[in-house]
Parts: C-alpha cells; sequence; structure tokens
C-alpha cells in the first residue's frame, strides 16, 4: 500500500514537471517588440548607419555641457536634489527585497523554549521545559522562490534605471533652466541697450524739431516707442528671478542669485549622433524601466502558475525536553523529529486558474506599455534631431536678416537727418531690428535646447562606468 501511494505521489510530481518545464525559463525580449524606424527619416538617403554607430547618449555630460558655471550647477544637484536622494534610497529598499527573496532558499530555523510548573492536589509542583528548534524548508520544485528571486532581481533593475531617468531629467533640466537664464540676460541687455538709444532718439528728435526737420507729433510717437521698449524691461527681469528661484529649487537650496556665464560664450557639438535605435534599448533608463516591469509580470505569471502545482516542505525538530507524557525526566533527553509535506492543491485550483488569467493579462498590459515607451523615445529623438536642424537653418537667415536691417536703421537714420526720409521710416526699421536680434537670441536658443533635449532622449548623462561593472 505504501508503495502504490508513493508511487502515485511520484508520478503525480513527474507529470506536473513536464507540463510545467517552461516555468524555469528566464525573461526574453518578445519578438514583436521592434525599434524599426523610430527614427524616421533622420539619416540622410544613401547612407546607413553600423551598428556601432556613434551615440552622443554614450558621452559624459562634461563633454557636453563645458560651461564651468553650469558643471558646478549641475554637480551640486547630482548632490543634493531630493528626487534623486528619494530614488537612490528606493533603490536601497529594494536591494534590501532581493536579498530576502534569495535568502528564501535556506532553511528558516525558529527556537521556542517553554516550560511550565504543575501541581497536583497542592502536592509538589513539578516543573517541566521543552526547548525544540524547528526547521522548516521548502523544496523548489516548480520555481516558485525561483522565479519570485528574479521577479525581485527585475524590481531592482527598474529601480535602477528609475535612479538614472531621474539623474539624466535632472541634467537636462538644470541644462535648459541655465540656458534660459542665459537667453534672458542677452535679451535683457539687448532691450536695455535698444532703450538707451530709443532715449538718445527721442533727443535727436527734439533737436531736429528746433531746426524745423520735424513736429510734435514725430517727437511724442518716438517717446511712446521708447516707454514701450522700457515698459518690456520689468518682465524680463521678473522672468530672471523666476528662473533662478526654480533653478534653485532643483539643487535643493533656498531661491538666490544663480551664477552664471555669458550666452555667447557657449559651445555645444556640432556634429549629433543619434546612433542606431536599437541602442536606445540598452541606453535610455525610462525603457529599461519598461522592459524590467515587463520582466516581473512574466515572473509573476510564473509564481502565479506555480500554485497550480505541489508544494514540498520538509520540516524537523530538535531540542531537549525532561516532560515524557506522564512522566518527567531528570536531566532531559534529546528529542529529535523530521517530516515532510507534499501539498497539490485541489479545491483552490479555480481561483488560482483565476489569478494566473489575471497575471497574464497583466503582462500583457506590460508588453503593451512598453512598446508605447519605446515608441514615445523614439518620438522624442526624432523630434530633437529635427528641431536641431531647422534651428539651425532658421539661425542661418536670421543672422542674414539682423545685418540687414543694421544697415537698414542706419540708412533711414542717415537719410532722415537729410530730410529725404520720414521719421515712421526710422521707427519702422528700428522696431524690425529690435524684433531681429530678440528672435536671434531665441532662435539660438531653441538649438541649444534641441541639443540639451537629444541628449535626455538618447539616455546622456548615465553614470556608465557603473554599469560596466
Amino acid at each position: 500500500m505504501k508503495r502504490i501511494i508513493l508511487y502515485t505521489v511520484c508520478g503525480m510530481v513527474l507529470a506536473s514537471m513536464l507540463n510545467s518545464c517552461h516555468i524555469y525559463r528566464k525573461y526574453q525580449r518578445p519578438d514583436d517588440i521592434t525599434t524599426e524606424g523610430l527614427f524616421r527619416d533622420t539619416i540622410p538617403a544613401g547612407e546607413a548607419l553600423p551598428d556601432d554607430s556613434l551615440n552622443i547618449g554614450d558621452m559624459d555630460w562634461t563633454e557636453i555641457f563645458t560651461d564651468p558655471a553650469l558643471q558646478t550647477l549641475i554637480r551640486a544637484g547630482l548632490e543634493k536634489n531630493s528626487d534623486l536622494q528619494s530614488a537612490l534610497l528606493q533603490v536601497e529598499a529594494v536591494q534590501a527585497d532581493f536579498k530576502a527573496a534569495r535568502l528564501a532558499f535556506l532553511p528558516s530555523f525558529t527556537l521556542s523554549p517553554q516550560g511550565a510548573v504543575s501541581s497536583f492536589d497542592l502536592k509538589k509542583a513539578s516543573w517541566t521545559y521543552n526547548v525544540p528548534i524547528t526547521a522548516s524548508w521548502e523544496i523548489d520544485i516548480f520555481g516558485r522562490l525561483m522565479n519570485s528571486k528574479r521577479n525581485a532581481k527585475a524590481a531592482l533593475v527598474q529601480s535602477k534605471a528609475y535612479a538614472q531617468a531621474v539623474r539624466t531629467q535632472i541634467i537636462a533640466a538644470i541644462a535648459n533652466g541655465y540656458y534660459t537664464l542665459l537667453m534672458l540676460d542677452k535679451q535683457l541687455a539687448i532691450t536695455e541697450e535698444t532703450a538707451l538709444l530709443w532715449e538718445q532718439s527721442v533727443q535727436t528728435m527734439r533737436d531736429m524739431k528746433i531746426g524745423g526737420m520735424t513736429n510734435e507729433a514725430a517727437i511724442a510717437q518716438s517717446e511712446a516707442n521708447c516707454r514701450m521698449i522700457a515698459a518690456s524691461i520689468p518682465a524680463l527681469r521678473r522672468q530672471i528671478r523666476e528662473t533662478e528661484n526654480s533653478l534653485s529649487t532643483l539643487l535643493y537650496q533656498a531661491p538666490q542669485t544663480i551664477a552664471r556665464g555669458s550666452f555667447d560664450d557657449q559651445t555645444l557639438p556640432d556634429m549629433l549622433h543619434a546612433g542606431v535605435p536599437v541602442q536606445m534599448l540598452a541606453n535610455r533608463p525610462d525603457v529599461q524601466a519598461a522592459e524590467m516591469s515587463l520582466a516581473s509580470a512574466y515572473y509573476s505569471t510564473n509564481i502565479a502558475r506555480s500554485a497550480l502545482y505541489p508544494n514540498l516542505v520538509i520540516s524537523g525538530s530538535a531540542g531537549w525536553t525532561n516532560s515524557a507524557g506522564s512522566t518527567i525526566i531528570n536531566p532531559g533527553k534529546l528529542l529529535l523529529s523530521a517530516a515532510a509535506s507534499l501539498v497539490q492543491p485541489i479545491f483552490n485550483h479555480g481561483s488560482n486558474l483565476a489569478r494566473l488569467k489575471a497575471a497574464k493579462a497583466q503582462q500583457e498590459i506590460a508588453a503593451i506599455g512598453f512598446q508605447q515607451t519605446i515608441l514615445n523615445a523614439g518620438k522624442e529623438v526624432s523630434d530633437a534631431l529635427y528641431q536641431y536642424q531647422s534651428y539651425n537653418e532658421i539661425l542661418a537667415q536670421r543672422h542674414l536678416q539682423v545685418a540687414a536691417l543694421h544697415d537698414a536703421v542706419e540708412y533711414t537714420e542717415s537719410l532722415m537727418k537729410l530730410g529725404t526720409s520720414t521719421y515712421l521710416e526710422v521707427l519702422t526699421a528700428q522696431q524690425s531690428l529690435l524684433s531681429a536680434q530678440l528672435s536671434e537670441v531665441s532662435d539660438t536658443y531653441q538649438s541649444m535646447i534641441a541639443v540639451v533635449s537629444l541628449y535626455h532622449a538618447l539616455g546622456g548623462g548615465r553614470e556608465i562606468e557603473d554599469e560596466k561593472k
């Protein structure tokens, strides 16, 4: 009879193992996840990039942002930013969970000493004690513990990827804020210089009125435009202050003046290489995090599947006791026991199947989310590349426009002094020049931001050396 039971149990275990062999497989990226055409038409026709193509996302951030003042700010942000510090602490917490999952493979030991004093009919009391050490060890036949460990490892990698994503975001945000400050400084300088020139122009108009070369209406119009330019100066100063406050918040410090360089002294890479789309799967932290979310869902499905199969637990105890049923033995004796249990779910099979179905649905959702994250990343790279290209083309025309308008202002002012031109023509030329100068600064700024955006979109700013270890 015992042999029949043993053969039956062994048969159940063998059949279950044959049916659940895929439980032991590690996560592999689904074949339908694709990066084809992510960067659209950013590669010139007839050209192809090799698999080891240069990628500015692999460059250290100090090679991209060479301004010493900006580097100081970025270092301070990476050291103090509250979001990054919280992300790093989250990594430590997940590391502890992963360690706990690894220790689950080892037997668990429990020490539970007990003692009692008893007396019958007021007779002499007797002392009994029991000092057992119990052990329990789950034999991971169907991969529940193994998949739990792999799930915890995927969660750890995901938390590290999130911390890296926060790091790249901080670098990009500080660079954006810094270049915004420089752009506002430049626009303020241009506006203040223009306001001063227009005040001088008003005085010139008054002198011309004395000579009968203009009238009071022209002077009033000149003063009105001078005040219009002056009125824009406080707004620019307000934007500078707000940008400084925002940067201070990123640096985890009270609002204060930000030390910075000059807009005209900034240098950024002339040639931007995006590499090939497949590199983004390994480089971009949010894509890594999305894939680890899919891997975690995959292992959760395996855990739910393993609940359908038997669970083998070996337990035992050893200890000293002086209680031998109805008698008391002094000194105590060694007591040993061992047992094994094999539990096959029967009545809760339906609920386990429901959990498995739910886990599979979550896995499919994670796969969709992973592909969507890849598509979003590709869009950001494509946008940044085209933005950089288009603003460089705009700047080439803007430089010519500003140079032409400088000449126009000089010519119309000279003609007005000779009496062959009207103040309206001078005013139009001056307004056009100011607008073009401010646009030139804005276009240059947008070109800088395109570099920052591309660097961020390609996963730049990662701790590359740490990833190789």
